[in-house]
């Protein structure tokens, strides 16, 4: 700035002094002219040497780097599956006849064999009183046979046929009274009603559904996952559950992977067991299940984006050291797995690179960066 400002005043000077030899004038301007450049080529070099002004830098391209360091990559399979209590029973009626009381209601918390509604079940009453009152007669008969023929009196034929009676009768009322249970509707389980489908008079039968309990003390996850998987999925594999409706991740372990394939969709079931539990969770819920099928302890890693294509195949760009400056070089990759856009580096890269990760997408190999 300072050598344009002396030119300036030289030619206001040269300009003013007006009279004279304009030649001679001339040429003086032009030797102090030459003097000036020869300054200012002085300076520039001396600024560029020194970088220590911005002008230095319009010759480099800025970048982002990042060292690169051995990490953990993970892998996923994501399938839907849904979330489940490990006991979800839907119970039918053992027998047909009309409903005379309902006492399990939605929401209510029964325990295994509390009965949650009736049937009208007065005909067999009727009959296992008819059968109780000849039951009796046979027992009482039976017994005083039995003491006769323990005193050899009477005829072992008599004894016989008292004794097949009392315990013909004895068959009779025990089927009776199971036809007469199986008029109750009972939960097999502990758990919560989550659904009922009976009322009051209404006529039902064993093909009809008429609760739904559900277990919730041992939650699991369900999934059908495709066949391509079968030799990826073990027992103890690591699962990332997400539940989009309530926005929460549960971690957990597979559990159980089954060995039938469906042939009809050509896939097989994974289940998980899931320890956490919270009220917000239900039945048939909706779960993003992540089933962790490969693991590298120590690989490089990088966004997936900052791999190229050229001819000669996958690269990336580096920061390569050269005389205490940086220039920009593909440094040729292979890349393995992919997983939510970061791709495993499994051949090319070495710990402590400088990968350039900002400002690369017009940078020429062989250019000098900063960064």
């Amino acid at each position: 700035m300072k050598t344009k400002v002396l030119f300036l005043l030289t030619i206001f000077t040269a300009v003013a002094c007006g009279g004279g030899n304009k030649e001679a004038q001339l040429e003086a301007l032009k030797t102090k002219r030459d003097k000036i450049n020869q300054q200012i080529d002085k300076l520039q070099a001396e600024i560029a040497a020194s970088g220590d002004s911005s002008n230095a830098h319009n010759d480099f391209a800025f970048v982002a780097i990042e060292d690169i360091k051995p990490q953990t990559f993970n892998h996923y399979i994501e399938v839907q599956g849904k979330l489940d209590g490990d006991e979800n029973i839907a119970i039918y009626p053992e027998t047909q006849g009309n409903i005379i009381e309902v006492s399990g209601k939605v929401g209510m918390r029964v325990s295994a064999g509390q009965v949650l509604a009736r049937m009208n079940d007065a005909a067999f009453q009727e009959q296992l009183k008819t059968l109780e009152t000849n039951y009796a007669l046979a027992k009482e008969t039976f017994e005083k046979q039995e003491n006769l023929w323990n005193q050899k009196i009477g005829s072992e034929m008599q004894y016989l046929q008292a004794k097949a009676n009392k315990e013909s009768l004895e068959s009779q009322i025990s089927a009776l009274q199971k036809q007469i249970d199986m008029t109750k509707i009972k939960s097999p389980i502990n758990g919560n009603i989550e659904e009922s489908t009976v009322k009051v008079g209404q006529a039902v039968s064993p093909a009809m559904h008429a609760f739904r309990v559900v277990n919730f003390s041992n939650l699991k996850v369900t999934a059908d996952v495709a066949e391509a998987y079968a030799d990826k999925i073990h027992n103890g594999d690591e699962v990332i559950v997400y539940l989009p409706d309530i926005d929460k991740e549960i971690t957990a372990r597979v559990t159980f992977s089954s060995k039938y394939i469906n042939p009809t969709n050509r896939t097989y079931l994974v289940e998980a067991q899931l320890k956490a539990a919270t009220e917000k969770l239900k039945a048939n819920m909706v779960a993003i299940v992540k089933i962790r099928d490969y693991q590298a302890d120590d690989a490089y890693v990088l966004p997936v984006n900052l791999v190229q294509t050229d001819n000669k195949g996958q690269f990336v760009l580096v920061a390569q050291p050269d005389n205490d400056q940086y220039f920009a070089k593909k440094q040729p990759v292979k890349t393995g797995l992919i997983y939510n856009g970061v791709a495993e580096i499994i051949d090319g890269l070495e710990s402590g690179q400088k990968v350039i990760t900002g400002g690369y997408l017009n940078l020429d190999e062989g250019e000098p960066v900063r960064f």
